[in-house]
């Protein structure tokens, strides 16, 4: 299976001219793993398997380019990708699922070839303007020295890790896919031929694995299960990934004399993580799970700072005689063999004059205590540990070794602040009637249900947590669908009753969650009565008057359509920082966003920069789900890449200058953004409004068959069935428009919208001007080069409903028109090459296995009795791992 075919375009350029823009080193991987995929299915399949996905695949790319000459101006009766469909529709059973998991694995290849190409780029890349170190001399020059500096220590990301229930790929495919990544490192480092021949002989036998495992998980994942998957990012990345920004980072500050004299970057960064917390909706997070999600997080990270303690203090053999230990290591010398005479001799033996080795070395000992939990030589907290480094470091440069000091050993103390001894604070997730629910029950005295009995067990895990791990490992509690200041009170009392008393209580941040449209609407209202609570007030005392506000990106789209929802979130935030601003509180908003457009997706470092004035103030908190969190972090320098834009991103945002100019925009185009929220709103609501559109939806997509697989712990469907889309929560929503290749919940009514407008040099002004206009529809532009309008037909014609197929179809054609009228461009993407050119490579062999699910809807439409186990639905479902690997996004 290869990338070599010479198809002519119909604007007389061949395909080979497309491809040519791409770099020379990513054709060259992807058409190398191509035709070791093509050599795995020859000798797994014969070579008559082979030829059958050659020949689907040249039929497909041939219906691409047909139909995109017909976005050209060109038209054609006949549907060119009616040969590909008779292809699909003549393959057997067996061969039509060898077939699908065939572009699967192909698809797996070629995001490992562009993950691997990006890595590549990034290491011969200069610094950009979006650089950290460029965000710090910007605000250098419109704050001056000393309040950029001030603005830099108070800098502040939290990404908060969350499971994904549409998370396709299964851990076993990572894991090979990881190993198959290192091996292609080791092929650009290879020396000889016969380290290319041996890596290539690797490489077979690793994409042989890929292609022998099933993409089909046969159980459900635990909330424990997802956990574990989240450490892996931690260990093999996030652990090492952190203190290297941060010494990047410094080594720009510092100049010259980085690592002469204390480093000036900042430990900026914190994780928290629902994995494990985040019980609304799903029964499996009980209070146990929430207690060993704690202390395998804690596991991970001690063990990691175990390893790291022993590493540095094995290579710090500085001899008493050249760099003598202050008072200050004596005295920590003498408490540990206090502690521990036994091992504080051992130790001695093999360091006897070397005394901060020594002392390291124990330090490393007592972090092994810690995580094994023994008295007495267990740290109490991470401030402890953190007291012990700084007294090394202080001594250490008391005696001259300044780089000793300031090297790795503050490389530890970057981990140690970072992390503590959670690793990541672990937040809960509740819905609001569920709390009302129990507080009805706790204070009547009867007998309590099993799901009280639960709610009240989560705080008292909680208070255990703290008490275990501090304070920062678990005191965040978010609630879902906040709707009124008593829904946070609620939470404050069921912790007390849980306790006993408010003084056994947990300590609780409780934070409100606005979701819905009317939600964000009433927010500031809410917050005004919250603010009147003896609660509240007693929390903001303690905290100097700190708060966190979440706000959903997910229900919101689905409730008023993607447009609406993008100005309500806008306004919601400038009210909620005003209102901060007049209360004189310091303002957190917490952004629940998704990978996918229809839930607040694309390009974060952007959407960062084009927010309200005072609503970022140096601190950026969001969630990171699912395959967001391999794609953004499962790579070290992605990761670093990542860290150092959306850092960058947050100070940038936080200039006087950012905020002068996003608030004219927002000023000078209010009525821009009115007319379009009503037009927008109006086609959404004449959608989804519709008689029998649940129905229909559930009929046009695999909505239904979705939930057959098993993706995550979480259920996809608050009830049994979907008869309304209050029914079906947001994820799954955007997923299964995604498979059927309409993405319509990422641009629906915009279309409308601007046509609303109607007049274009006004659009382009604001396209101009404004980044939150800006970021949308570039945002849009992305959805829609990802959907196919030739392939959405045949799902919209799954269901006799012309009238919503038509509406569908009429506004995916306006969204289109104007988008690209707005912007000036001749086609989607055209100002972003790189990204045109990855989706439009993707497209015709994403096509393919839509062609073979639509294969499947229709048998399983067709049938009378629904089989979740018949071939119909294997088929099915092994296409939707196929296309969210094609399409590099779920919900």
């Amino acid at each position: 299976m290869t990338d070599t075919d010479t198809a002519k375009r119909p604007d007389g350029a061949s395909r080979d001219d497309v491809r040519g823009a791409v770099d020379t080193d990513l054709r060259a991987d992807v058409s190398f793993l191509g035709s070791l995929l093509g050599r795995v299915l020859t000798e797994a399949g014969g070579p008559d398997l082979l030829a059958d996905v050659e020949r689907l695949r040249a039929a497909v790319i041939s219906a691409y380019e047909d139909a995109t000459a017909g976005h050209a101006g060109k038209t054609d009766s006949a549907e060119p990708v009616d040969r590909a469909g008779e292809i699909v529709a003549e393959l057997d059973q067996e061969r039509a699922e060898q077939v699908a998991r065939a572009f699967t694995v192909y698809f797996h290849l070629s995001n490992l070839a562009e993950e691997h190409h990006r890595v590549r780029v990034l290491r011969r890349r200069r610094e950009r303007a979006d650089s950290l170190p460029a965000a710090v001399e910007r605000l250098v020059e419109e704050l001056g020295a000393e309040e950029a500096s001030a603005r830099l220590q108070s800098l502040r990301f939290q990404p908060v890790f969350t499971a994904h229930p549409t998370e396709a790929r299964r851990r076993a495919v990572a894991s090979t896919i990881r190993r198959i990544s290192d091996l292609l490192d080791e092929r650009d480092a290879a020396q000889s031929t016969a380290d290319l021949l041996e890596t290539e002989r690797r490489l077979l036998e690793e994409i042989d694995v890929l292609w022998r495992t099933s993409p089909l998980r046969t159980t459900r994942p635990t909330p424990l299960d997802e956990v574990r998957t989240a450490m892996n990012v931690f260990d093999q990345t996030l652990f090492e990934v952190v203190p290297h920004v941060y010494r990047v980072l410094d080594d720009r500050l510092n100049g010259d004399a980085a690592g002469r004299q204390p480093v000036a970057a900042p430990a900026f960064m914190r994780f928290s993580s629902w994995i494990g917390g985040d019980r609304d909706g799903n029964p499996h997070v009980t209070a146990e799970v929430t207690r060993a999600a704690a202390e395998i997080a804690s596991e991970h990270v001690l063990l990691g700072l175990h390893r790291a303690a022993g590493r540095i203090g094995g290579t710090l053999t500085l001899d008493e005689a050249d760099t003598p230990a202050d008072a200050g290591v004596r005295e920590l010398a003498e408490q540990q063999r206090s502690l521990d005479p036994d091992t504080a001799s051992r130790i001695g033996i093999r360091s006897p004059n070397e005394t901060h080795r020594r002392v390291l070395l124990f330090v490393a000992e007592r972090i092994d205590a810690t995580r094994r939990g023994v008295e007495g030589l267990a740290y109490a907290g991470p401030d402890d540990l953190l007291a012990d480094l700084r007294t090394v470091q202080a001594s250490l440069r008391a005696a001259g070794a300044h780089r000793a000091a300031n090297g790795e050993l503050q490389n530890l103390v970057w981990q140690v602040e970072t992390f503590g001894f959670h690793l990541a604070e672990l937040e809960v997730r509740q819905h609001s009637q569920v709390h009302r629910t129990a507080l009805e029950e706790a204070r009547t005295g009867g007998e309590l249900s099993a799901q009280t009995v639960e709610v009240l067990d989560v705080f008292r895990t909680v208070a255990s947590l703290q008490q275990r791990f501090g304070r920062r490992a678990a005191s965040r509690y978010i609630v879902s669908f906040t709707q009124s200041s008593a829904d946070l009170a609620n939470v404050v009392e069921l912790a007390e009753l849980a306790l006993g008393s408010a003084e056994a209580a947990p300590v609780l941040d409780v934070i409100p969650l606005f979701e819905t449209f009317a939600d964000l609407e009433a927010s500031t209202r809410i917050l005004d009565e919250a603010l009147q609570t003896d609660a509240v007030q007693r929390r903001l005392a303690a905290t100097g008057r700190k708060l966190e506000v979440m706000l959903g990106y997910s229900d919101s789209s689905k409730d008023v359509g993607p447009v609406s929802a993008t100005f309500a979130l806008y306004d919601a935030q400038a009210r909620i920082a005003e209102w901060a601003r007049s209360n004189d509180i310091e303002l957190t908003l917490f952004h629940g966003r998704g990978g996918s457009m229809g839930r607040g997706g694309g390009p974060a470092h952007e959407a960062v920069r084009a927010q309200p004035p005072g609503s970022v103030e140096g601190r950026f908190k969001i969630t990171e789900q699912g395959e967001v969190i391999l794609a953004n972090y499962g790579n070290k320098v992605i990761a670093a890449r990542h860290i150092e834009q959306m850092a960058a991103a947050t100070l940038h945002a936080s200039t006087p200058s950012t905020a002068a100019a996003n608030a004219a925009s927002a000023e000078r185009f209010a009525p821009l953004a009115a007319a379009m929220d009503a037009a927008s709103r109006d086609a959404f609501f004449g959608l989804v409004k519709a008689d029998g559109f649940a129905s229909w939806f559930a009929t046009v997509t695999p909505m239904e068959e979705v939930g057959l697989l098993a993706l995550g712990s979480r259920p996809a469907r608050r009830g049994l069935s979907v008869e309304s889309l209050e029914d079906l929560r947001a994820i799954p929503w955007v997923f299964a428009w995604t498979q059927a290749r309409i993405n319509l919940a990422g641009w629906y009514g915009l279309g409308s919208a601007l046509a609303a407008v109607g007049d274009v040099q006004v659009l382009r002004e604001a396209y101009e001007a404004w980044p939150l206009f800006r970021t949308m529809i570039k945002n849009v532009e992305l959805s829609l080069a990802k959907t196919d309008d030739h392939i959405a037909r045949r799902y919209l014609g799954l269901a006799e409903r012309d009238d919503l197929a038509d509406r569908v179809l009429d506004e995916m054609a306006l969204t289109r028109e104007w988008v690209l009228a707005t912007s000036g461009s001749s086609d989607v993407l055209e100002g972003r090459p790189v990204l045109s050119r990855s989706v439009r490579l993707r497209s015709p062999y994403v096509d393919a296995l839509s062609l073979l699910q639509l294969r499947a809807l229709r048998g399983i439409r067709r049938s009378v009795e629904k089989d979740p186990a018949d071939a119909d639905h294997r088929l099915l479902l092994l296409t939707v791992n196929g296309i969210a690997a094609g399409l590099q996004n779920t919900g």
